[in-house]
This record gives structure tokens, C-alpha cells and sequence, in this order.
């Protein structure tokens, strides 16, 4: 059921997930063609703030900062795994992999390769800020709205 708090936590980690993307494609190696990488990472965070963080909500101000940054991670996880999992098939269209498990395993190693390269101090800490104020923005919005 739509609530307030879930519309502001789909649009306040929206745009965390935007931000974080932007500041992930420094990382990335010279040449790499994003097309529409920053906005597919901003769906990702409207459905995860709607979806993890909206239904978290009510549970006092502590603990939506705690979820909040729960949320982040979630994005995070989530965005590496689809981007990795599109990765490995268009690898596999090129016939690079020697089977089926071997392309599942390439999947989740660029999967780790990806997440080590987002561990920069500019991605972390925008989405730890913005999850614990995305939290906070959720958990007063469902107050505000009860």
C-alpha cells in the first residue's frame, strides 16, 4: 500500500543511488561507455527505497538510520549483481566462456571485481550519508503522514 514514507524513501534513495553512480564511473577504466548506467542505478534505488526502506519505516529514528543505510547496501549489491550479471552476457555472446558454470562464475567475480573498485571513500561515504538521511527523511515523512 502506498504511504508517504515509502514515496520519500523511493525518491531520497533515487537519488543516492544516482549520486553514488557518478561518483562510482572515476574508478571505472578509461574508455568505458556507460549510456544510461546513473539513471538504471536511480531505479534500482527508487525500487529498493520504496520496497526495503518504505517497509521499515515506524520503528523510531535510530532504526531507520540503521536501515537506512541497510538500504544502501542493498543498492549497492543489487546494482553490482544485475551490471555483472549483463556483463557476463554480452561476454558470453562473444563466446568467451568455456560453459555455463563458467559464465555464472564470471558473473559473480566481476561482481567482486566491480565492488572492490567501488570501495572509494567518495562512493562510501555518499551512500552511508545518504542512506542514514534517507532514513530519517523516510521515518518523518511517516510520521508526518501517519
Amino acid at each position: 500500500m502506498p504511504t508517504a514514507a515509502k514515496l520519500f524513501a523511493a525518491f531520497a534513495f533515487a537519488a543516492v543511488a544516482f549520486f553514488a553512480a557518478e561518483l562510482f564511473k572515476p574508478a571505472m577504466p578509461e574508455g568505458t561507455q556507460f549510456g544510461l548506467f546513473s539513471v538504471i542505478c536511480a531505479v534500482i534505488g527508487l525500487l529498493n527505497g520504496w520496497i526495503v526502506m518504505g517497509s521499515l519505516v515506524g520503528r523510531g529514528m535510530w532504526a531507520a538510520m540503521g536501515f537506512g543505510v541497510r538500504t544502501s547496501v542493498t543498492i549497492a549489491v543489487w546494482a553490482l549483481l544485475g551490471f555483472s550479471i549483463y556483463e557476463m552476457i554480452l561476454r558470453s555472446m562473444k563466446m568467451r566462456y568455456d560453459g555455463p558454470m563458467d559464465a555464472v562464475l564470471a558473473a559473480f567475480a566481476l561482481m567482486l571485481e566491480r565492488g572492490q573498485m567501488m570501495l572509494t571513500p567518495e562512493v562510501l561515504g555518499v551512500l552511508f550519508t545518504g542512506g542514514v538521511l534517507g532514513g530519517m527523511l523516510a521515518e518523518w515523512a511517516g510520521r508526518q503522514w501517519r
